[in-house]
């Protein structure tokens, strides 16, 4: 099953908690604290394997959660740091953020890596917090919580040549007869619903990879018949390759056939007319094909490309074959398209990804106060509430943050009940 659309879950792994621990031994005079940091958890890495063709695996595991980090320990011994988790995606995978709709990486090459899900730090053990008015703190931090996302992975056929055109215009017979690929061929209409790739030589030894892909019909753009899961395999293609049936035998009008498929490759983003064409006049030995073929000509511009041939009976492929891969030859890949990229390619925008530092309040129908946002929730579940070092500091943090002020605007008074996460705290002016 060919598998190119799939939506997973990825989470780093926790740091590992600081410690609190003392120095205690027999010759050491005045040891002080001595609790060591957690271990840093591993990634959620995804990296190319050039042999895998689908997200097929992902149908049956769609979860993938990082090890967390190991504990600090005692004599300032830090913890260790979690081993990274490697996930094996096929060439041509691209990974975007459900929530954001963010490109988070592109995949390609064999062995490239991107890292999806970043693991959290390690806690800071108490070694770390000593200063001179406080020499022996009974304070260490929990470890960082590990990145967590929801995902989408797209399969982007990776192929030199894209054969399109209306479906049972000889796109799976020409492929079968050029290559060693065997799609599925049969009269009836989008046959080929999944796109397959064949490794293609010419008779002097240059080689392309070329690609059958599912039948277009009027609408796609929109959804219509295989829609977009054609057209997001014709984004990486090099050149197209425009087959059309020149015999006419199901009623169409070869040129009109021609004027559809590019405006919908057109409709669905401008740069695929970037591509250089070439047009494939097939099915030549029927009848009728040589009388339309002349007024197809009459209608094009003279420099347009046409190669009749017959996949059937195998006439004309070489001189199409070798057209192909002269044109790749001298035809640079393209880069990825995106509707929403900033059209000018001599400027970098480089961002300060910082850690979101706001926080939303908002009421509970009993009343109560709700914090929540990504900083504050942060720094909840890396203080260790069992200590009253920790939650002096937690509480210095959160007025720091300017929560106190907001929540006495809010309206908040002495005794009133505020909740983060999953518990409840006494606001006290």
């Amino acid at each position: 099953m060919f598998v190119d659309h799939v939506k997973v879950y990825v989470r780093g792994g926790d740091g590992g908690d600081g410690m609190v621990a003392f120095r205690r031994e027999k010759y050491v005079p005045n040891g002080g604290p001595a609790g060591g940091d957690g271990g840093k958890g591993g990634d959620i890495v995804f990296i190319v394997e050039e042999g895998l063709r689908t997200l097929m695996d992902f149908r049956y595991k769609r979860i993938f959660k990082a090890d967390r980090g190991t504990h600090g320990m005692s004599s300032n011994k830090h913890g260790a740091k979690a081993e990274d988790t490697f996930i094996k995606v096929p060439p041509g995978t691209v990974v975007k953020d459900i929530d954001t709709g963010e490109t988070i990486a592109d995949l390609v090459e064999h062995g490239q890596t991107a890292v999806i899900a970043k693991g959290g730090r390690g806690g800071r053990g108490n070694s770390r917090f000593a200063t001179p008015a406080n020499p022996a703190p009974e304070l260490s931090e929990k470890g960082e919580p590990g990145y967590e996302r929801n995902v989408t992975l797209e399969l982007k056929v990776l192929a030199d040549a894209g054969l399109v055109g209306f479906p049972s215009v000889g796109k799976s017979t020409l492929l079968s007869v050029v290559s060693a690929a065997k799609p599925k061929i049969a009269e009836y209409h989008f046959t080929t619903i999944v796109p397959n790739l064949g490794m293609v030589e010419t008779e002097d030894h240059r080689s392309f990879v070329m690609a059958d892909l599912p039948g277009l019909i009027e609408g796609a753009h929109q959804g219509v018949g295989l829609g977009h899961q054609f057209l997001r395999h014709i984004e990486r293609t090099r050149v197209i390759v425009h087959v059309i049936d020149m015999s006419a035998m199901e009623g169409r009008d070869p040129y009109e056939d021609y004027v559809t498929i590019n405006e919908e490759l057109q409709q669905y983003n401008m740069r695929l007319t970037e591509r250089p064409q070439l047009i494939v006049a097939n099915k030549m030995d029927m009848p009728d094909a040589e009388e339309n073929l002349a007024k197809f000509r009459e209608k094009l511009p003279e420099d347009a490309r046409i190669f009749p041939i017959s996949a059937l009976s195998r006439k004309g492929l070489s001189s199409l074959l070798h057209a192909i891969a002269d044109l790749l030859e001298v035809t640079e890949e393209f880069p990825l398209i995106d509707e929403e990229a900033d059209e000018s390619e001599s400027t970098v925008l480089y961002k300060h990804e910082s850690e979101a530092d706001g926080f939303d309040i908002t009421r509970d129908p009993d009343g109560a106060y709700v914090l929540s946002g990504y900083a504050i929730e942060r720094l909840f579940k890396m203080t260790d509430f069992s200590r009253e070092d920790s939650i002096r500091r937690f509480a210095r943090q959160m007025r720091g943050m300017g929560i106190d002020d907001a929540l006495r605007e809010r309206g908040a008074e002495n005794g009133d009940t505020v909740r983060l996460l999953e518990f409840e705290f006494e606001f006290m002016d």
